[in-house]
């Protein structure tokens, strides 16, 4: 995801968000994780889920609950950039040629 910002001259710079939701069983119940980084600093927020979750519930969940999680204080990460697919970018760019 990436927002706009306006800095105090009025220039406007995107910034870069990533997230990510990790849902796994942790006995006796079903736990998500989720992590945000912004600005190059990682948080994360803890949810019990109780009964394993259907998709349908953890994107609700997600759409309904997402801005009242409690992350944690966030801490400075690396953030590696993700590699694309050579031929993916080259089916884009053959694909961008001929439309």
């Amino acid at each position: 995801m990436r927002r706009k910002i306006h800095g105090d001259e009025g220039d406007v710079r995107t910034e870069k968000c990533q997230g990510r939701l990790t849902v796994y069983f942790e006995d006796p119940f079903w736990v998500g994780v989720f992590e945000r980084i912004e600005n190059g600093k990682l948080s994360a927020a803890k949810v019990t889920f109780g009964a394993e979750p259907k998709d349908y519930e953890v994107r609700e969940f997600v759409s309904r609950h997402y801005y009242h999680l409690q992350f944690s204080p966030a801490i400075k990460t690396d953030v590696k950039e993700v590699k694309k697919n050579p031929k993916r970018a080259q089916r884009y760019r053959n694909r961008k040629t001929f439309t």
